[in-house]
């Protein structure tokens, strides 16, 4: 199970190892759409509504679980490119007390508080019930989307991005069948695709651990490994909180700028509601390099080939940069027919198309800060990506919304620019920190 990742290619290093996590991703996001897409079948606009207004709580959620797992990952990654078994053993067992500790005030926390958040959300009344419940039944069942993203981080700090991709293609298989029967056959409406995503999610953990018992991981893990230790559990959370915070504040962004175009009417809310998922879609590559630079990034820097890193982030961002110039090419010219498999609306359509014109050179912008931003949480210095990515919201991206759609109340192309203003502020001050963090190293 455990792989070392520091020989070889590293072009084919980087295509090997990102691509299960590019599928991994792409069942993630198919995951997430089910619940949605099932309920529309059965149930009407007030159980859509709760499952809509749920799934975008829970998918924050999972985000920050995900940002604060990343410590974990460098932190095993590191040791397990230096050869130190005893290292790694010390950062899996504490990880794993950790995140437990966390998951348990995180689920009690949150179902005191899960009316305030529906309150908050300013859900429609008539959903409100439903999403309650919906909320509910999803926060109980936090442990093991915790537990499912200890493992993965795990695997993947050990060279491991195949077998994350296996267990969340079983709980995306699960959940689909577990909403047809709870929805479909039982007619449980939003409590039912609640259970159907709680049950898939214990599902695939019980799978994951019966592999992990069949498997020889190289690591020998001891009952002493599960201690905090204050070096080790500190490490973890001084990668993993700012990346969870960023994560978290990007999707904060992302919700005051549906409000924004939300203010502009129905037509103007459903393109741009379109394009955010297309274009989520589309980031599904960068967002692989992303987590691939990190744990190859902070294998290498573990052995001491910091050469090998850098040239892993080269090979991410030219792959990047390749992928989001393929799609912002494409979609100028494609963008209406995009668009129109999800709307027959004709205005629709045409400010969707506007909007992604703008938003998708997005993809070249984010894809490069991206690889950057796995980079430096590979050296431990996931601030730097907590500061540009908050410099870009504040500073260009939501200023920058709201100005285009006061200023251009006819057309979204202006507001859908907000996004790549945003990100080419952040690939701006990710090149500066490296190359003053290159002329530091070159200094005797």
């Amino acid at each position: 199970m455990e792989r070392n990742w520091t020989t070889g290619s590293v072009f084919k290093t980087v295509l090997y190892f990102s691509l299960p996590y590019l599928l991994s991703y792409f069942l993630q996001t198919l995951y997430g759409m089910a619940d949605l897409f099932i309920i529309g079948q059965y149930n009407g606009v007030e159980s859509t509504t709760a499952v809509s207004v749920g799934s975008q709580v829970m998918h924050m959620l999972t985000v920050m679980i995900v940002g604060l797992a990343m410590g974990s990952t460098v932190m095993i990654g590191k040791a397990v490119g230096g050869g130190k078994p005893r290292q790694a053993a010390q950062a899996i067992g504490n990880t794993v007390t950790l995140f437990l500790a966390v998951s348990a005030v995180f689920t009690a926390g949150l179902l005191f508080s899960v009316r305030p958040i529906v309150a908050f959300l300013s859900t429609p009344a008539e959903a409100a019930d439903s999403t309650v419940t919906y909320l509910t039944i999803c926060f109980m069942g936090l442990p093991f989307i915790t537990a499912y993203n200890i493992i993965s981080s795990v695997f993947r700090g050990m060279g491991d991005s195949k077998s994350p991709m296996y267990f969340i293609a079983v709980a995306c298989a699960a959940n689909i069948a577990l909403d047809y029967l709870f929805v479909g056959v039982f007619g449980l409406g939003a409590a039912g695709a609640a259970l159907g995503t709680t049950l898939s999610q214990t599902l695939s953990v019980g799978v994951s651990l019966a592999f992990i018992r069949t498997r020889k991981t190289g690591i020998p893990l001891t009952a002493k490994d599960f201690r905090l230790r204050r070096e080790t559990a500190g490490g973890i959370l001084k990668i993993g909180i700012p990346v969870a915070l960023q994560d978290g504040f990007i999707q904060i962004a992302f919700m005051v700028i549906t409000v924004i175009a939300n203010r502009r009417g129905l037509n103007d809310a459903a393109a741009v509601g379109i394009v955010e998922k297309i274009i989520g879609i589309l980031f599904l590559v960068p967002s692989s390099l992303l987590s691939a630079v990190s744990a190859l990034s902070a294998q290498n820097i573990g052995a001491g080939r910091h050469t090998r890193a850098r040239l892993t982030l080269r090979y991410a961002i030219v792959l990047a940069t390749a992928w989001g110039f393929f799609v912002s090419v494409v979609m100028q010219l494609t963008a209406e027919p995009f668009i129109g498999i999800f709307a027959d609306n004709a205005r629709v359509v045409e400010l969707g198309g506007q909007y992604m014109r703008g938003y998708v050179w997005d993809c070249i912008l984010a894809g490069i800060h991206f690889c950057f931003s796995g980079y430096f949480c590979a050296y431990g210095l996931s601030g730097i990506s907590f500061l540009h990515n908050s410099l870009s919201i504040l500073c260009v991206r939501i200023p920058t919304a709201y100005l285009a759609s006061r200023y251009f109340p006819d057309t979204l192309l202006p507001m859908g620019i907000a996004s790549p203003a945003g990100s080419a502020l952040s690939a701006i001050i990710c090149a500066g920190v490296f190359l003053w963090l290159e002329k530091r190293r070159d200094k005797p």
